[in-house]
Order: structure tokens, then sequence, then C-alpha cells
């Protein structure tokens, strides 16, 4: 298929800089494919749309304030550092702006001192390993200096760095939140569990090539980037019992359909006790073999994320839905409104 299959029009202005104050009043657009109808809802509906035996599967990762800001310790230069993953205890791949300036040896200084790196290895891809010094906690010391890397397509200043977080956070690990999430209150997930929806728990870290684009015209040239998962072996028992007992599993977001679906297709069908780096990449046609629905935010234009759920409904289908979210004015992106497939 070609990148310009999943192409639509966009008006900037309908791109979300800011979360809303409550989290789950934002609107949800839910496409039934047996149907093939669209509602207009807003989230807190999504309990209208569950039933008792079926689970949620929410990705807990925690996004880390990787964005860091320093100077060179020679000379006093402005350095803009992006963490990306932790390759042992206190190295680090990251992309540095400018990057040329860092060179093997170069030292870093942040926070008046209170951390500190030496560049250890260039990358192929122009990154660098960081190797940091520093004094207590390293998570600590990072929540006091580093900021939210926020989506390049956010120009506003985030206030409260929990809103880019979910409510359920608890895995340190990522550079991006699970944005479908975002919209979940614990309350909100207390009445979903009062209903008999099981609420389960998987392990991506959203990298940042979440946002790269693609640049082959023909998508089977796409290479996707890989990601770190993790199911726990209770997990892996709830979804089996949910589907012994004909409950639907509905993903939270793309990146806990990128996991379910690896782990099934590497164990012949099943649900498993799993680590390991996923680059799958879903577009059509592709048959899902883990989960029965989607809760989703809207995708930005000739993404990977717009060809996984047009792999869910058919592209036709998204596109018209997408249409229809434009001329209702739907907000986008990680801070705007929700999709549920079912």
């Amino acid at each position: 298929m070609n990148i310009e299959d999943f192409d639509f029009d966009l008006p900037e202005e309908l791109i979300a800089q800011t979360p809303l104050k409550d989290r789950t009043a934002s609107r949800l657009l839910v496409l039934d494919r047996e149907k093939n109808k669209i509602d207009h809802k807003h989230f807190a509906d999504i309990k209208q749309y569950l039933n008792k035996g079926d689970c949620l599967v929410l990705n807990d990762t925690r996004v880390l304030p990787a964005r860091l800001y320093g100077i060179k310790e020679d000379t006093g230069a402005k350095i803009e550092i992006l963490l990306l993953h932790q390759q042992e205890k206190d190295n680090w791949e990251v992309l540095a702006k400018p990057a040329k300036k860092i060179k093997v040896g170069t030292e870093l200084i942040f926070g008046d001192g209170k951390l500190k790196a030496t560049c250890m290895d260039i990358l192929d891809h122009g990154g660098r390993i960081l190797e940091f010094h520093y004094e207590g906690i390293f998570y600590e010391v990072l929540d006091e200096l580093g900021e939210m890397p926020l989506p390049p397509y956010i120009k506003e200043q985030l206030s409260e760095k929990e809103r880019y977080q979910t409510v359920y956070a608890k895995e340190e690990g990522s550079a991006a939140a699970p944005t479908a999430g975002l919209h979940f209150t614990n309350d909100l997930l207390d009445e979903i569990r009062a209903m008999g929806v099981t609420i389960a728990f998987i392990t991506l870290h959203v990298g940042l090539g979440t946002f790269r684009p693609v640049s082959v015209d023909n998508i089977d040239d796409h290479k996707m980037h890989s990601e770190f998962y993790h199911m726990t072996k209770e997990t892996a028992e709830t979804l089996t019992n949910i589907r012994e007992n004909n409950g639907r599993i509905i993903s939270v977001g793309t990146t806990s359909t990128r996991t379910l679906e690896t782990i099934v297709r590497d164990n012949n069908g099943e649900f498993a006790e799993a680590s390991g780096w996923t680059d799958i990449f879903i577009y059509p046609p592709y048959t899902f073999q883990a989960i029965d629905g989607l809760i989703t935010n809207f995708h930005l234009p000739k993404s990977t994320l717009i060809m996984m759920v047009s792999a869910l409904a058919d592209r036709e289908t998204i596109l018209r839905a997408y249409d229809e979210a434009v001329k209702e004015r739907y907000r986008f992106f990680s801070f705007g409104d929700a999709m549920l497939i079912i």
C-alpha cells in the first residue's frame, strides 16, 4: 500500500495543545464495526460499551522527564539532551542538540552540577552514549532537573508534569506517554471494575520512534522502531481466562496493542509471560489475534498509528470516521479526544 492512502486533511487548530482539566471530559467517537455505525459521546460514557466479563488492558509505563538542559564543562556552550533508554546502570542512549559539539570524552553539567555526564560513544544514527554522575537516586535527580519530552506538535508549556502521565503510571522508562490512557481517572477505573470488567496491566516503554514519520512511499518498506515490553504471568493468566470465558479483550492504546499482538504471535496464539523488544508493524491487511477492540486517540496523517487502526477497521471506514471527527471539531493527538473501535 502507498503512504498516500493514509493521508487526510487536518486543520492545525484541531491539534490539542493542552490537556483538559477533567481527564474524562474529552469526547469519544465510537466506531461499531459490525453495525458500521458512528456515535458521538464523552469519555465517561465508555462504560456503556463495556460488558461484564470484558477486560481492559492498560500500559502502566511511566514517562521520564527525559529532556535535560545543560552546558559543556569546558566552554559553557548550551546543550540539550533527550534520554532514550538505559543501556546499563548509569549509561544512557540519548539524542543531543547540537550533537556536533558533543564528542567522546566531552563533559556535560546539568543543574549547577547536581548531575554530570561524560560522552562515552557516538552511535551510527547520531545519538550518544552518556555516562551520568550524581549523588543519591538518579530518578529523583532527573525528576528535579528534567522536563517532559512533549511531542513536537505541542507548542504550549505543560504546567503540571503529571498531566502527561496516566493515573496508573508505574514502570519508569518511556520517552512518550501512552496517550489513550490519559482519559482515565481512578474513579472511572473503579466504576468499570464494579461492573465486572477486569483491568489488566502490561508494560511497553514508548520510544521516540512513535513520532518518526514514514519516509517511504511503499509502506511495506518501512522499518519500525523497537520498544521494550513485559507481560507478567498474572496478566497472561488473566487474559487466557477472559478468552476462555468468551470475554472481550479491549486494549487501551496502540502500545498495549503492539505488546499483546507481539506476545500472541510469538507464543503460538497464546498469552504468556514474556519480555523483550518488539518492532511489530501492524497495517492492512492484518488479522488481529489478541484483541477484540481498541481505545485510542486520533493520530497523525500518514503515521504508523493510523495504519494500525486501519487494520482493525478497514481503511475506508477509518478515514470516514476521521473525516467526521474533523467536521465535528474533535481534538487530535496526545492531549486530544478519544476513539473506541469495537
